[in-house]
């Protein structure tokens, strides 16, 4: 499926949407510069906030594999991440003091062989709870033929799995499987005009450095070309595959809103060694963008991840106020 997006010439950033469907999208994004690009896409990769199991409770395992083996694997079993601001971050949820319905999804796993054949236990076998934001998160992601799901485990005759597993909320940076991509695709320049890779060959370089089909999007360089040294890439090729907890749109909106969050953040922390207006002194300490739009303080040398932990980046900061790091 292919789509256009309106030319906006030098005015603002433009997005032509290429190709897309429920789990990839492939898009041009133009008129930006490569650090904004670059740093949309490292966000998308490791800070955009998904869904998946973090603790386990092992009722009893007697199948061949090791419950840190089966652990593992269900911590890696994609999960819905479908409107994931209503759920809180557990270091954010003052309702429990572990976990509850607004910062957590609990699933249950029961499986027992009772004939001859091998049992397959699949993620089509985690039941989940009721009590929850909304109906979609935690839900496995089944997107196979016969709606099983990813495979956790095999057994005999007699043998059995009881677990109860608790899904949070995280990003990608605690752990990879709250990873909401699988891969992003990430190119500019595919002639490369700019020098910014230097191409090893033994004879030719065109036939050993094949391009890529994004060449169709640029214009071909001419035989002899002056190099330009003011030029700078302003067109990017982005492909975005999901996992399936996150569909793409989802996805690159989140990315963007991770963005806007650590912006004001810095800004936050640039106006720290202003004089506000009132002599008070906490209007201009460092805040934290929440989901619910507000944000919170923080004390200084504590850990944005939650609790009274603390950084090994204490001290203070130009301003002789107490820095987050």
């Amino acid at each position: 499926m292919d789509y256009d997006a309106m030319d906006t010439g030098d005015a603002g950033p433009s997005v032509t949407i290429r190709e897309a469907n429920d789990s990839t999208v492939d898009f041009v994004l133009e008129n930006v510069d490569l650090a904004f690009a670059n740093s949309l896409r490292r966000v998308i990769l490791s800070e955009v906030p998904t869904i998946a199991i973090d603790t386990v409770n092992v009722e009893s395992n007697t199948s061949v594999l090791a419950d840190e083996f089966i652990v593992h694997r269900l911590g890696l079993i994609p999960l819905s991440s479908k409107n994931i601001d209503d759920l809180r971050y557990t270091r954010d949820c003052d309702n429990c003091e572990e976990h509850c319905e607004l910062c957590s999804v609990v699933l249950t796993l029961n499986a027992k062989c009772t004939n001859d054949d091998i049992m397959h236990v699949s993620a089509s076998d985690l039941v989940v709870s009721e009590a929850r934001p909304n109906e979609h998160l935690g839900n496995p992601v089944i997107t196979d033929e016969d709606g099983k799901g990813s495979l956790i485990a095999k057994l005999r005759k007699g043998q059995e799995i009881k677990m109860t597993c608790i899904a949070r909320k995280g990003i990608a940076k605690e752990h990879a499987k709250w990873a909401p991509t699988a891969a992003i695709g990430f190119e500019y320049d595919p002639y490369n005009k700019l020098k910014h890779t230097d191409l090893w060959y033994e004879e030719d370089p065109k036939t050993e450095w094949p391009v890529s089909s994004n060449v169709t999007w640029e214009e071909e360089p001419k035989e002899g070309e002056p190099f330009d040294f003011d030029a700078a890439p302003k067109k990017f090729y982005i492909n975005i595959e999901t996992v399936g907890g996150l569909e793409p749109d989802a996805c690159f909106q989140q990315g963007i809103k991770v963005l806007q969050q650590k912006l004001a953040e810095v800004i936050g922390g640039l106006s720290v060694g202003e004089q506000p207006a009132n002599g008070g002194e906490d209007e201009y300490r460092v805040q934290s963008p929440r989901d619910d739009g507000f944000t919170t303080p923080y004390a200084g040398n504590q850990s944005q991840w939650g609790g009274g932990a603390q950084t090994s980046y204490g001290g203070q900061t130009p301003y002789d106020r107490g820095s987050q790091w």
